[in-house]
């Protein structure tokens, strides 16, 4: 198990360019991935299971001791992300499954990123893991609700669809895992040392099927502009999230984990609903998401960090250098 969790922590410490690296392998060689197409559902599943035997009886109960920030965080994700997705729909002129791809990213919860984003970059994890609880439990009826609003208007929404496949693939898989946490509890700690790994694994698989199943069309005039849609998408989400945490004052660590909540989505969810009840070409925003969001979350985590320490450096000269008191 050690070998494991060694192996788990050096993934997610080059997990970014592991990511890159295995899309563009994925994008020669597009057999690679094919057999994974059907069974992305199930991938999800095993992530958010892993997230279910993880969550405690201390994690609602945040929730419910302090509300505010938890819920003005998570109102914050959802009015932010799918508000900014359909605005650069607008602005850049985009239509049909792209237009959904784009604003489906935008209409999902809290990425599984984000704490560990927030925790690198010195941030409050216990509010970013009780926003991102609260973001999945609501997707059910959030990410349905919020497609017919903003997407309702470039292809038929299944909403009823959506919403018991949201509750199949997210509520069912976590509970499962809260559930058998509180039965098992510290017997399954070996277990959940090397969930870090699984979920790691699963969403290499993802981002392997929908580069596959997107191969021919991955690189056209029709996606070109989808990058750089994607990259303002998190980028305005970060800038947003930072600024409505400064506007109802909160302190920095809770601000940080804000802009990670708000800006990160889980993009896995969106590939995969995508790939099931829209076009292929859906998922790319997704993906491409998936990849960006990591690059972009490693570099504003690491300037917060640095930043961080350099401020403790200069507190500690000037104490140092500081005269003796008499």
């Amino acid at each position: 198990m050690n070998k494991i969790e060694a192996f788990g922590k050096w993934l997610g410490k080059y997990f970014t360019v592991i990511v890159i690296i295995w899309a563009a392998f994925n994008y020669l060689l597009p057999a690679t991935s094919t057999w994974v197409v059907p069974n992305t559902s199930y991938l999800l599943g095993i992530i958010l299971f892993g997230m279910g035997l993880t969550l405690k009886g201390e994690d609602f109960a945040r929730i419910v001791k302090r509300p505010v920030p938890v819920i003005l965080g998570t109102v914050a994700h959802y009015v932010i992300m799918p508000f900014i997705a359909w605005l650069l729909c607008q602005i850049f002129q985009l239509s049909g499954a792209t237009a959904v791809g784009v604003i489906l990213v935008g209409s999902c919860p809290s990425g599984t990123s984000s704490s560990v984003m927030a925790y690198l970059a010195g941030g409050d994890v216990a509010l970013d893991v009780s926003i991102e609880t609260l973001s999945t439990l609501l997707a059910p009826i959030a990410l349905p609700g919020l497609l017919l609003l903003y997407a309702g208007k470039y292809v038929a929404i299944p909403t009823q669809s959506l919403f018991l496949s949201t509750i199949q693939i997210v509520l069912v898989p976590i509970i499962l895992g809260v559930v058998i946490h509180s039965i098992f509890g510290k017997r399954i700690d070996t277990i959940t040392r090397a969930l870090p790994l699984i979920s790691q694994l699963a969403i290499l698989l993802i981002i392997g099927a929908v580069v596959s199943a997107n191969h021919d069309g991955l690189f056209t005039a029709a996606t070109a502009l989808v990058i750089p849609v994607v990259m303002l998408h998190n980028l305005s989400g970060y800038g947003l999230g930072f600024l409505f945490s400064k506007l109802i004052r909160l302190k920095d660590p809770q601000r940080k984990a804000i802009t990670f909540e708000v800006g990160m989505q889980d993009s896995s969810l969106g590939a995969t609903l995508a790939m099931k009840y829209f076009a292929p070409a859906a998922a790319i925003p997704s993906t491409i998401f998936s990849i960006w969001h990591n690059i972009s979350g490693s570099i504003l985590s690491s300037y917060w960090r640095g930043r961080t320490e350099r401020k403790a450096g200069t507190a500690q000269q000037s104490s140092s250098t500081a005269p003796a008191g008499r």
